[in-house]
Order: C-alpha cells, then structure tokens, then sequence
C-alpha cells in the first residue's frame, strides 16, 4: 500500500513538472492558441511539430491543446473559450466539424482576437448569418486530393472493377470533400462501380472492423479508398487476415505508418497534405496579425499523390 502511495505522489509530481513546464510562458512575447482535433493522430501531431518550430523561430509563446477524441467539437469550444479567457494574442483552430466551433469563434471576435483557421474549412453560409469572422483560412484542397486518389484508382483497375469506400465523419467538410473528388474522378468510367461505402470515423480500428465485414459481404471488392490513413491501415490489416493482398489500397494524409506500408507494399497509394506546413503556417500568419501586417484571406497547402515510385525518388 505504501508502495502504491508513493507511486501517486511521484505520478502527480511529474504531472505538475509537465504542466510548469508547459505553461511557462513570457509576459513579454505574444501568446498564439492553437486548438487540435487530437494529438491522436499521426497527421495532427505533424501539425503540432510545425507549429511549435515556427514558434520557436518567431521567439513566441504557443499553446498547444487539443481533445482526446477527434470528433469531439465540445472539448474543442471549451479548450478556445479558455484561450479567449486568457486573452491569448490570436487564436488557430483545426475544428472537428464545420458547424460547431462556429459559436466560439463569435466570441473571440468580441474579444477581439484573430481566429485563424487550419485544414478544415468552416461552413461559410452560418459563420456569416451569426456574424462571425476568421482572419485566414490556411489548408489543401481536399477535393482536388480526392479527384486524384480516384484517377489513381481507375487507372490501377484499368478503369473497369468493384471499388470500397471507406468514409470519415458524417458531415465533416474534409472527408466528404475528399469522398466528393474521389466520386467525381471514377464515376466518368461506366466499368467503376462503389459497391460498398461506410463511415469508418476516421478510426484504425473501426477501419478494420467495417473493412473486414465489407470483404465479407463483397468478396468481389478490387480496391479502397479510406478518407484518412487510419482507416486504410485498418483495411490493411483486414486484408492481410482475409489473404487478400491483391486489393488495391489508397489512403489520404500520407503519414509515416502508410509510407511505411507503401514501402513494403501494403497500401498502394497515399494523398499527402503536409500538415507541418499547415501548423507552421497558421503561427507565422497568426503573429503577422498580431502585430499589424496584412496576410491573405486563404493559403492553399500543395498536396501531392505518394507511391513506392515517389518515395523512391524521394530518397
């Protein structure tokens, strides 16, 4: 017992080192809020990691937090209403859905603090009706990503077979902008046909699981595209299981994990987005707004199809 006593107080000591050590910031400099949707994912802590170095460079305060769950938009509205609390200097935001944070943004306007916004546009039609405004939206084209992951397909199954769908979120701009492009690229070939398409909410695990009842359902299946690459590895994974390794497999966010899998053959094909240029991004821009300078409204992040071909040049 007195082991376990001692185990806590150590666990809770080092838990106050971390949090003096994060919040150690200088009255001094500008402080710069940045809300993730996790620090979960692969793609986000790229995100981070790009944020943090343009911090470092610029001589600025950074805030770094994020939910634990990347669809939770509740968590993410009261990690920004602290920040607004705390009167940060600006505020960038990677929202879970293009709805929710909406109201929050709104608030930080009042504030008078820059809302920058990252990789996940906002729906235009209610940020204007309730008034509220970001300085910069900062993000890739995830249709375009899409449209080519499709081109990619067709070509691979020399245009004529069964494709999978793997979806994110329901309602989420990016996947269903990706889901739009993809469509849009394969449905010009009348031999392409979706035979299945499901939400695998952007979850490794729950890419396996809907994955593997898809193969089951549809044995005839030749290809999937998954919206993220956590759920392509999922599906790579019930491939494997199933013996299927004939299965043409896509993702989107070119992560370490699928360049690895790419490499060694498992996945086929992965749409790379950059995200530590995007969080490097939105701090160089958000602290052009703090002191004074113009920056444009948009800053569209290059996206870049990804195969054993590339990374091999890439070397």
């Amino acid at each position: 017992m007195r082991g376990i006593i001692v185990l806590i107080i150590v666990a809770s000591m080092m838990m106050m080192s971390s949090c003096k050590k994060t919040e150690a910031l200088d009255p001094n400099k500008p402080t710069i809020g940045f809300v993730l949707q996790t620090t979960n994912n692969p793609f986000f802590i790229d995100m981070q990691r790009g944020a943090e170095d343009a911090a470092k460079k610029l001589g600025i305060n950074l805030i770094v937090q994020a939910a634990e769950r990347e669809a939770d938009a509740e968590k993410q509205m009261q990690i920004t209403e602290n920040f607004i609390e705390r009167n940060v200097d600006a505020i960038c935001i990677s929202p879970s859905g293009s709805k929710e944070i909406i109201s929050a943004i709104v608030k930080a306007n009042t504030a008078g603090i820059p809302v920058i916004i990252v990789d996940q546009r906002l729906d235009e039609k209610i940020l204007n009706e309730s008034g509220g405004e970001i300085l910069s939206f900062i993000g890739s084209d995830n249709k375009e990503g899409g449209r080519l992951a499709g081109e990619y397909v067709a070509e691979k199954l020399n245009y004529n077979g069964n494709v999978a769908i793997l979806e994110g979120i329901p309602g989420h701009e990016t996947g269903d902008s990706r889901l739009s492009g993809f469509l849009s690229a394969i449905k010009k070939y009348k031999g392409l046909k979706v035979a299945a398409s499901q939400t695998a909410n952007w979850q490794r695990d729950q890419g396996f699981n809907v994955f593997q009842n898809i193969l089951q359902a549809h044995p005839e299946i030749q290809a999937v595209f998954a919206v993220n690459d956590l759920m392509a590895l999922g599906a790579v994974e019930a491939i494997t299981i199933a013996e299927r390794k004939d299965i043409i497999v896509v993702g989107f966010d070119a992560v370490e994990d699928s360049r690895i899998a790419i490499q060694n053959d498992e996945m086929n094909a992965s749409v790379a987005q950059f995200p530590d240029e995007m969080g490097r991004l939105a701090v160089e821009y958000a602290n052009k707004a703090i002191i004074g300078e113009k920056i444009e409204k948009e800053y569209p992040v290059k996206i870049e199809l990804i195969t054993k071909d590339k990374l091999a040049a890439n070397r």
